[in-house]
């Protein structure tokens, strides 16, 4: 292995890379500079890590080929007898790279985390840097190539803006390094051993072209793309808080196959808030959370079963501003017009449950099929009858909490389960199905679904879908 002597003897001495960098006098220098940095270079673009994580730097080739790992893992290398994972940096953020030639040098850093250590293929390694770590500052989602949760911030130092990576997220992350896909050395020394005397390593050639380690096979291919799909999940959680479960898990996997076509190749990474609302733009019922068109509105009636009850009892979960429970309550008293009508109305924003009961209603809408239901009100606006705003009651309550409600006719819950926890999602339908008369209906939003068909049967009106219990 070749190292570079002099760029670890500036990790070492660091201090004295600083003062030559910056003029810095000592008593200046311990006054201002309590964080020191490696920076380096992808693509193009200047990053950083923790000195603390950096065990040396070396430049290195040859690395030994190892099947059936991520397709960022270039192979392992003997450094001084311990057998470590090389992982390209540049692969691991889906950043192209020009094919390998395996005679190439590559510019390492010898990274520890944990009790683990690992070689990190960078492009080009610059130098020590000494800044205050109070300027760093958060990270910002346009700030590139790189998932946000991966970066622990951003700081200037020279004029020069470097974007400083969470080496502990990094691998602790992605990588996971208590997975039965760990990366842990001797993991990978056992499956270097099956085809070779790891003793000899470094003296080997590879058992495979390196060029076959970036581009994987397809089974290798399948299980990226579940790992990405595994992330991705993450992403929608951080920037959404839109949570993949059982209710929504068979859309969420045909909209991921979907993006991985639109990206062309790209990463599928959500990198910000904006990537993840595209993703979930296809998700949302139509007229969520907003006043429903006539068609919307012929659609729910048909779902809407017969039944002969005096009173009609509602459950309307996250009901928001209120648009929605209006309008489902102008259709009950519609389809059920001798019944009595009423709709515990839950919502757990404050305001939004404090300003219901004084919702107005758009002209354009009033005029259409809510036009029986509405009335003028003094200052020419539209606002619902009385006989409307008696069968709703809105209350503060979140629906993961204890539901003291009475059996329930129908339970409505439109785009609003995915929106929770899993574990809460599951809690929740176990509580519909409790709440639920045995004649009863469901109605989730249109890629939401009860998928346990051992308790719930499914049907489908003009593509909506209403649930009874079996």
């Amino acid at each position: 292995m070749e190292t570079t002597a002099e760029k670890n003897e500036e990790i070492r001495t660091g201090t004295d890379l600083i003062d030559r960098t910056t003029g810095i006098d000592e008593k200046e220098k311990l006054a201002v500079i309590d964080f020191k940095m490696i920076t380096f270079s992808l693509a193009g673009k200047d990053y950083a890590i923790d000195i603390m994580k950096v065990k040396e730097i070396a430049k290195a080739g040859r690395f030994t080929y190892v099947p059936n790992v991520m397709p960022f893992v270039i192979g392992v290398y003997n450094l001084r007898g311990d057998i470590i994972p090389i992982i390209d940096f540049r692969l691991f953020f889906n950043i192209p790279v020009a094919e390998r030639n395996n005679n190439d040098l590559e510019n390492l850093l010898i990274i520890t985390v944990g009790e683990q250590t690992f070689g990190a293929v960078v492009d080009e390694i610059h130098s020590v840097v000494g800044i205050q770590k109070d300027s760093i500052q958060p990270p910002h989602p346009l700030f590139g190539d790189i998932s946000i949760r991966y970066i622990y911030g951003v700081v200037e130092s020279g004029k020069q803006l470097y974007i400083l990576l969470d080496i502990d997220r990094i691998f602790t992350g992605k990588l996971n390094l208590d997975s039965k896909n760990t990366l842990k050395a001797n993991s990978v020394v056992r499956q270097v051993s099956l085809a070779q005397n790891v003793s000899t390593v470094a003296n080997v050639a590879p058992a495979a072209p390196v060029k076959q380690v970036a581009k994987a096979s397809a089974e290798n291919k399948a299980d990226n793309l579940e790992k990405d799909y595994n992330f991705l999940v993450h992403d929608l959680q951080e920037f959404c808080q839109f949570y993949v479960g059982k209710v929504n898990e068979s859309w969420a996997k045909r909209r991921f196959d979907e993006w991985v076509k639109s990206q062309d190749g790209g990463s599928t990474q959500l990198q910000n808030k904006e990537k993840a609302d595209e993703f979930l733009s296809s998700f949302w019922s139509r007229c969520s959370g907003a006043w429903w068109n006539r068609s919307l509105a012929d659609n729910i009636y048909k779902l809407l079963p017969d039944n002969a009850a005096k009173q009609i009892v509602v459950w309307n979960i996250g009901c928001g501003k209120g648009q929605e429970t209006y309008s489902l309550c102008c259709l009950l008293r519609k389809r059920y017009p001798d019944a009595k009508i009423r709709i515990y109305a839950h919502d757990k924003d404050l305001l939004n449950i404090s300003n219901a009961p004084l919702l107005s209603i758009e002209s354009s809408f009033a005029n259409d099929w809510y036009a029986p239901y509405v009335t003028h009100k003094v200052n020419g606006e539209y606002t619902f009858t009385q006989e409307i705003k008696d069968s709703i009651m809105f209350e503060y309550h979140d629906c993961t909490n204890t539901n003291a409600l009475p059996m329930c006719d129908i339970i409505f819950a439109r785009d609003v389960v995915s929106l929770l926890p899993e574990s809460a999602q599951t809690a929740l339908v176990e509580e519909i199905q409790e709440k639920l008369k045995g004649n009863g209906i469901v109605i989730l939003g249109e890629n939401e679904s009860l998928a346990d068909r051992n308790v719930w049967e499914e049907r489908m009106v003009d593509s909506l879908f209403v649930y009874n219990k079996q």
